[in-house]
Parts: C-alpha cells; sequence; structure tokens
C-alpha cells in the first residue's frame, strides 16, 4: 500500500511540475494578447468534453461495476464490459468529432461570442480548435484503460500518463519558430500529447494484460445501467463544464488578453487546490463510508471535523498571500518574455478573487462526504444547482452591472464556491448528518493567527527586498524572484511558528 501511494503521489508531483513549466513557458512565448486567447479557448474545448466523457464520468459509473465483475473472478465478463463500453465510447466520440469539426465556427461564435468584433480571432480559434479537438477521442481511451488498471490494483501508469501533454507542448513551444506561430505550437502539442498518452497507456496497459476490443455496440442492462450512472453523474459535476463555459463567454467580451489573464490567475489557484482538495476527499470518503457501515456515526463526525480543520488549516494562508502580494507572485513566474508585467498585474487580479473562495472549494469535497458516504447522490447535486445559478448571477452583477472584469469573473466563481459549502451544510445539519465537534472549534483561532503569520510575514518579505536601505539592491526580474523568495521563506516561518505552539490544538496527529 506505501509503495503504490508512493508511487502515484510521486507521479502526481511530477505532473504538476512538468503543467507548472508548461505555462511557465507559455505564458513567455504566448505572451497575453489575441493569439493566447484563441489558444485557450481551443484548449478548452476537448477538456470541457473530457469533463463529461473522461475522469469525472469513467472513475464513478464505469470503474465500480468493472472492478466488482473483475473481483468476483468473472474476467472474461470484466472484459466483455469494457470492450462494450469502451465501442459505445469510440461510437460517441467519432459522431461527436465529425460533427465538431465540420460546426467548429458557430461553435466558436456561440461559446465566444465576444470574438466576433475582432477580425481574425474566430477564424484563429476555428482552426486550433480543429486542431486540438481530436485530442478528446485520444485522452477517453486513455482515461478508460486508467480505469481498468486501477481496478486491477496497477497504480503507476494511471497516474503518468498525463505528463506527456506538458512534455509534448514543451516541446512544441520550443519549436514555435517551425510553425505559423506559437499558438499553431501549442495546438499541435495538444494533439501530439494526446497520441503520446495513448501509445504510453497501450503498452502499460498490455504489460498488465489488459486490452480493448472493438464490438458491435449492443444496447444491454449493463450498458444501460451504465449512462444512466453516466447522465447521473454528470449532473452532479455540472459545474465543472458549465461554468468554464460561462467564463469564457463573459471573458470574451473583455478586452483583448483577458481569458489568458483568467487562465494564468486561475492555475496558481490550482496549485493549492488540486493537492488538498483531492487528497482530503479521496482519504475522507472512504473513512467515513467504512466507519458508518460498522454504525461508527460518532468517529464518522470526528473525521469529518478533522478533515475540515485540516482544510481550513493548509488554505488560509494561501488565502491571505494570494489577497496580500499576488502581483508579487504573478510577476515572479509568469513576467518573462512575450508575458509583461502588465499582464501579469491583470492576472493578479484573478489571482486574489480566486483565493477567497479557495477554502470553499476544498471544504465542497469534506460536506459533500456527508452524503456520498451515505449513498446519497441527489443532495449534493442539488446543492450544485443551486451553487451555479448563485455563480452565474454574481458574476453577470459583478462584471455587466460593475465593469469589475476578470475580477468579477473570478470573484463570482470563488462566492459561488461559498454558496456551494453553505448549501451542504445546511442540508447536512437539516439531516443530521453534520456536528460540529470541540475538535473543530479549539482550532479555529490558532488556525486564523497561523494564516495571519503566514499572510504578514509573506508581505513583510515584499516589503524588505523594496526597502531603499537594503544594503542588496535586485532590479527587474531578479528583483521579483528575490521578493516572492524571501516572502515565501518568512511566511513559512511564521506559519511553521504558529502551528508548532499550537500543535495541540490543531490536534496533529498521525
Amino acid at each position: 500500500m506505501f509503495r503504490k501511494l508512493l508511487s502515484v503521489g510521486g507521479f502526481t508531483l511530477l505532473s504538476r511540475l512538468t503543467g507548472f513549466l508548461r505555462d511557465v513557458l507559455m505564458a513567455a512565448i504566448l505572451g497575453r494578447g489575441a493569439l493566447s486567447d484563441a489558444f485557450l479557448v481551443a484548449f478548452r474545448f476537448p477538456n470541457w468534453f473530457r469533463a463529461i466523457f473522461g475522469e469525472g464520468t469513467i472513475n464513478p459509473a464505469f470503474l465500480p461495476r468493472y472492478a466488482a465483475l473483475h473481483a468476483k473472478g468473472e474476467h472474461e465478463a470484466a472484459a466483455r464490459f469494457g470492450d462494450e463500453v469502451y465501442s459505445w465510447q469510440i461510437l460517441t466520440q467519432a459522431v461527436l468529432l465529425v460533427g465538431a469539426l465540420a460546426a467548429m465556427p458557430w461553435i466558436v461564435r456561440f461559446t465566444a461570442p465576444g470574438f466576433i468584433g475582432h477580425p481574425g480571432q474566430v477564424e484563429l480559434a476555428t482552426t486550433l480548435s480543429r486542431i486540438t479537438f481530436p485530442y478528446l477521442i485520444l485522452t477517453v481511451v486513455v482515461v478508460q484503460l486508467s480505469a481498468m488498471l486501477n481496478a486491477v490494483q496497477k497504480f503507476w501508469a494511471a497516474a503518468a500518463w498525463s505528463n506527456f501533454l506538458n512534455l509534448a507542448m514543451i516541446a512544441t513551444l520550443l519549436m514555435a519558430a517551425w510553425f505559423p506561430n506559437a499558438a499553431f505550437a501549442a495546438a499541435w502539442g495538444v494533439t501530439l500529447g494526446g497520441v503520446l498518452q495513448l501509445v504510453f497507456m497501450l503498452w502499460a496497459a498490455s504489460r498488465d494484460g489488459v486490452w480493448l476490443r472493438l464490438r458491435l455496440p449492443r444496447w444491454t442492462p449493463q450498458i444501460k445501467e451504465f449512462f444512466w450512472a453516466v447522465g447521473a453523474v454528470t449532473f452532479g459535476t455540472a459545474s465543472i463544464t458549465i461554468l468554464p463555459f460561462v467564463d469564457t463567454i463573459i471573458a470574451s467580451f473583455l478586452p483583448s488578453g483577458s481569458l489568458t489573464a483568467l487562465y494564468y490567475g486561475d492555475r496558481i489557484n490550482q496549485l493549492p487546490l488540486g493537492v488538498l482538495g483531492i487528497t482530503l476527499g479521496t482519504v475522507l470518503l472512504p473513512e467515513m463510508s467504512t466507519r458508518l457501515a460498522q454504525g461508527d456515526v460518532t468517529g464518522s463526525n470526528a473525521a469529518q471535523n478533522r478533515a475540515a480543520s485540516l482544510a481550513l488549516l493548509l488554505t488560509l494562508p494561501f488565502v491571505l498571500v494570494f489577497l496580500l502580494i499576488p502581483e508579487t507572485i504573478m510577476r515572479a513566474i509568469f513576467a518573462h518574455g512575450a508575458f509583461d508585467r502588465q499582464a501579469a498585474a491583470q492576472a493578479a487580479v484573478a489571482l486574489a478573487a480566486y483565493g477567497v473562495g479557495l477554502p470553499a472549494m476544498v471544504l465542497v469535497r469534506i460536506t459533500a462526504a456527508s452524503f456520498y458516504a451515505r449513498h446519497d447522490t441527489g443532495t449534493p447535486a442539488r446543492a450544485t444547482v443551486t451553487a451555479i445559478t448563485a455563480n452565474i448571477a454574481i458574476k453577470c452583477g459583478l462584471v455587466l452591472g460593475l465593469g469589475w472584469g476578470i475580477g468579477g469573473i473570478a470573484l463570482g466563481t470563488a462566492l459561488g464556491a461559498w454558496v456551494n459549502v453553505g448549501m451542504l451544510v445546511w442540508f447536512s445539519k437539516r439531516a443530521g448528518h453534520l456536528t460540529i465537534q470541540p475538535i473543530l472549534r479549539r482550532a479555529l483561532l490558532p488556525i486564523l493567527l497561523a494564516a495571519l503569520l503566514a499572510g504578514a510575514g509573506a508581505l513583510g518579505g515584499v516589503l524588505l527586498i523594496e526597502h531603499p536601505l537594503l544594503p542588496i539592491h535586485f532590479h527587474g526580474m531578479w528583483r521579483d524572484i528575490a521578493s516572492l523568495g524571501l516572502a515565501t521563506v518568512l511566511g513559512a516561518a511564521g506559519y511553521g511558528v504558529a502551528v508548532l505552539v499550537f500543535r495541540r490544538r490543531l490536534s496533529l496527529g498521525r
């Protein structure tokens, strides 16, 4: 078990690092403007549909059924079920691919209507989207092979394959001079990444005796049950697909480069969110499910309270830092090459606004576990619908009414996440699922103090580097890097002192 965790964790960390390098390089080469906006629209198309047909659907709808057949020793039935799902997926994806390629000009106009007012923008986004869209059919196969490998306790390949997209895009961006422009280089990197991912997963799966074969699609009871599960899961995770779509529509009407600034602000916010949210949600759900199955309601509530305490302890410092020094962060990381300081300043606005919702984005997974552990998927879905409605209403009010631009889009996302948490807490309290225990209450003050010290240390680090009496003076890019470096050291020191002093009240046990 420990070796598997290390393997998955190591490859996941590697994927984060290669993705970070990809974004830094993309910012330096693509910059902020018409090219980057058009590419990001093209990049989002396959990822939108991947949210419907990819991990978010395959893992909850396909993997449990495949794993159950495999665990019973019904290997032929499991293989047949995998082949049938694969055949339906390929048929669906082929129809979708042909239709999307033909209708791409209208799809771009519908999803980014603001591009119509910029000469050549729709045509560029259409061409780039036709290059990137085949990535979807490639990655759907990869995701199913990953699920099948996970079901037979083979985890490393499923954690490693996402690196190939990052590496392929890095390679094509470095060769941008051989393409019509840098946006074409990035787009072809997406499709090349999909090809490399598929080749890698076919090799890894064959090593462990896992194969996929095309069959004549048949409407069997198992397939019917699978598609019902797909529909339920898709509805429950609607925010993943609907809200980025809404963001793109609104941002397309803003000045050129707004989509790009929004993207990079979100990418930095996703660094802690991707690690903390997934980890805590993944660990908490089976813990609560097991305790509830054993009749240990108190133990289940205690696990949830500890997870909430840990979520706040790990996310609130990021909120303070993102609010206090967002420009320093964005300048030090991205303000190189074609991505200038003005672009970094715009992205910093998005980062600060996204940061407001960071704790909520993690707490959503923790509060939703109250229902998933009891096999209730309907209540979280109702909370999601309410949150989506609030999210869109807030964005329209902030952007169209108050003219807050990308800050309004990002803040709408953040406030929508808090609405989601509020609805889940209300539903949990009404159903008697949620109990706030002393373990959480006594940790709140130390958590707040740790966050304040982290923020103060980070701000102090920036002010020290910029102080005129400092014996060593940094200039330009090096000043930004030195500021972020010292901010990180002092912020971590302040945070560490608070955690060390109040470790007993924070219940940081095994």
